[in-house]
């Protein structure tokens, strides 16, 4: 079964535009095309777009990408060198993963600081002589 740009792009959450560029960017060579020269995705396109995806949202160059699907076109003989690749990726993601627990602590902070000012009436509440405003 083959599926056109729209069914790929709503099937995996992606927009046309994104898939369209990824395209002109080189990563997509294993995309045929029609007669009329309209993108035809079989299902095995689906799992490779959505690494792709996943790979540029957790910050992965172009470049990287293209090295990767280089890599994958050369069979086992890249085998190491797309494990190293995602390897460091997954490192990176878990650096990431870790910063956004920072930030996370952060904001829930300051959720909690607000709704105690609003249940009081006032943020004077976490005002005390020794200290600045929270």
């Amino acid at each position: 079964m083959s599926y056109s740009i729209g069914e790929v792009a709503k099937m995996l959450g992606l927009s046309t535009y994104a898939i369209r560029y990824y395209d002109q960017e080189g990563l997509l060579p294993f995309v045929k095309r029609d007669e009329h020269g309209v993108r035809v995705f079989e299902k095995s396109d689906l799992h490779f777009l959505y690494v792709i995806f996943c790979l540029k949202n957790t910050g992965m160059s172009i470049e990287r990408i293209r090295q990767f699907i280089a890599w994958a076109d050369e069979g086992d003989t890249s085998l190491q060198q797309r494990y190293d690749l995602f390897m460091q990726q997954k490192k990176e993601v878990d650096e990431q993963i870790e910063q956004l627990k920072i930030y996370q602590k952060c904001i829930a902070h300051k959720c909690r600081y607000y709704k105690e000012a609003l249940e009081a009436g006032t943020e004077a509440i976490h005002f005390d002589k020794n200290r600045e405003m929270d």
